[in-house]
């Protein structure tokens, strides 16, 4: 989705997961985050995109015996996001499936502005995930993609990608196999801490299911 929204307005995108910033090395880690700052300024207009936020901005203070790496890496990440150094033609986008990890100070006005709830796909997007997947499995005639859309109501494109068969042709009996022992992920806690931070959005102008 970030990907294409910096295709959709022309934009450089600058992709990075939290974990590729940190280093064992005293320092290196801030430095990563300062030289992307950099790197995305100089490309400007650009966006950077950070996927797993949470293992780079979280709750600070947990180690209990000083600063930790990781606490450096958020102070440096704030600083980059205050624009004390202008970010200029900038924009930041992240995604994270643990949402209660990361640090309240990253979630104020002025840093992460928007914060939107994805949910699990519909009916006619596991339709789609299901084709896609699919692509290059052998199936039998008798496999209903409509079917099993319907029969996967609240599963995600990640629980429908642990699907795995060791057949040369895969049937209908198959999948339903599967579906039987795959079950689909909790997300009534993302529709709860969605309700409480969310802000910014209206729920009428983005689809959360495309």
């Amino acid at each position: 989705m970030a990907r294409a929204v910096a295709s959709e307005a022309g934009l450089n995108f600058l992709a990075v997961k939290g974990p590729e910033l940190f280093s064992k090395w005293v320092g290196e880690s801030e430095k990563a985050v300062r030289s992307l700052f950099v790197k995305a300024r100089d490309n400007a207009p650009s966006v950077i995109f950070f996927d797993e936020i949470d293992s780079l901005a979280m709750n600070r203070g947990r180690d209990g015996d000083g600063v930790s790496v990781s606490d450096r890496v958020m102070a440096q990440l704030l600083v980059q996001m205050d624009g004390v150094r202008s970010r200029g033609d900038v924009a930041v986008i992240a995604a994270t499936n643990r949402p209660d990890n990361i640090d309240p100070a990253l979630l104020r006005p002025g840093r992460f502005d928007r914060q939107l709830y994805v949910g699990p796909p519909n009916e006619k997007d596991r339709e789609e995930i299901f084709s896609i997947h699919l692509r290059k499995t052998p199936y039998d005639s008798d496999v209903s993609m409509k079917e099993l859309a319907q029969l996967t109501d609240g599963y995600t494109g990640a629980d429908i990608s642990l699907e795995s068969f060791d057949s040369s042709v895969v049937t209908m009996k198959h999948f339903k196999t599967a579906i039987e022992q795959v079950q689909p992920s909790e997300i009534q806690f993302y529709q709860k801490f969605s309700a409480t931070f969310h802000r910014g959005v209206r729920s009428d102008a983005v689809d959360i299911n495309g």
